[in-house]
């Protein structure tokens, strides 16, 4: 396993709980959840184009013309993320939106797995993960009750 990679990605994971600490506290001052959206996700954009040049790729009009129409699903589901966050963090607190938003990204991404959606090889849903997707649900159910 790739300690490194998975260490990297805690840390990623516990600076991430704080963007809708950080947007709610935003959207007090600016009024809206979905202009304090477009305000992270303007800082976002620029701080992406100026790593740009470092990372490789192309945003060339004539490669993006060949990606698949649902390419764009990624962006506009950052959107709900972030606006979402933004209003829906203040209500359940902090830890109770985390639990329910990666509970949900559990299901998604088992789904995923399981269809084999967008190129991903294919995991079926076996008992064992339906009891860890389960147990994510109970952890909701305690967090929300502490």
């Amino acid at each position: 396993m790739p300690w490194i990679a998975v260490g990297f990605t805690i840390l990623l994971g516990a600076v991430f709980a704080q963007q809708p600490v950080i947007n709610a506290a935003v959207s007090k001052t600016i009024g809206s959840p979905i202009a304090t959206a477009a305000f992270s996700v303007f800082i976002t954009l620029c701080c992406l184009l100026a790593l740009l040049p470092f990372a490789g790729g192309s945003l060339r009009p004539q490669v993006l013309s060949t990606l698949p129409w649902w390419s764009v699903l990624g962006g506009v589901i950052g959107v709900g993320i972030v606006a979402g966050g933004a209003y829906f963090a203040p209500i359940l607190g902090a830890a109770l939106f985390f639990v329910c938003l990666v509970g949900g990204q559990l299901f998604g991404a088992a789904i995923a797995d399981h269809v084999g959606a967008f190129g991903l090889p294919v995991k079926s849903l076996s008992p064992t993960r339906i009891i860890g997707l389960v147990l994510v649900l109970l952890g909701a159910l305690l967090v929300n009750r502490g």
